[in-house]
């Protein structure tokens, strides 16, 4: 059975080490990070981690289960049941057509977020799907610099 991309959203006391406590475990299994984000969680104590990863559905379940057994971890939730986001910028030169690459970018959930002297900076935050079809629509602008978040889910 081929490996599927999947995404594990993980709740955490916010704690020293948390972040190595689960890379270790990534790690030491040999399970693959695709993207990894963390941010607290507004007015708790707590953190979620998004995690992407790639494996086969006992992978996937190893996983899981391995990532409640980590102290601090309170809640892990794995289903396909997932809205996902990804925000990705890119720079340009200022040579390039800037009303293409704003139609473009506006096409894919986002904008120029800067116009500086020498380079436009977009941002777009879309599904990650997206976000790859959009990667490959702008290549003809000759992007200088891509620079990609980490996805981003919250359960339906």
């Amino acid at each position: 059975m081929a490996d599927e991309r999947r995404v594990i959203s993980v709740i955490v006391a916010n704690e020293a080490s948390v972040l190595s406590r689960i890379a270790g475990l990534f790690s030491a299994r040999g399970y693959n990070v695709v993207s990894l984000t963390v941010a607290p969680i507004p007015d708790t104590e707590y953190s979620r981690f998004t995690i992407v990863t790639k494996g086969s559905v006992r992978v996937i379940e190893q996983i899981t289960k391995q990532l409640h057994k980590l102290i601090p971890v309170l809640r892990v939730s794995e289903t396909e049941e997932m809205i996902e986001k990804e925000m990705v910028m890119v720079k340009f030169p200022i040579t390039e057509n800037l009303s293409d690459i704003s139609v473009l970018s506006n096409a894919y959930n986002g904008k120029i977020a800067n116009v500086g002297t020498d380079t436009i900076v977009v941002m777009v935050a879309d599904e990650p799907k997206r976000v790859e079809h959009f990667l490959t629509a702008i290549k003809r602008y000759h992007p200088i610099e891509i620079v990609r978040g980490g996805t981003v889910a919250v359960e339906r």
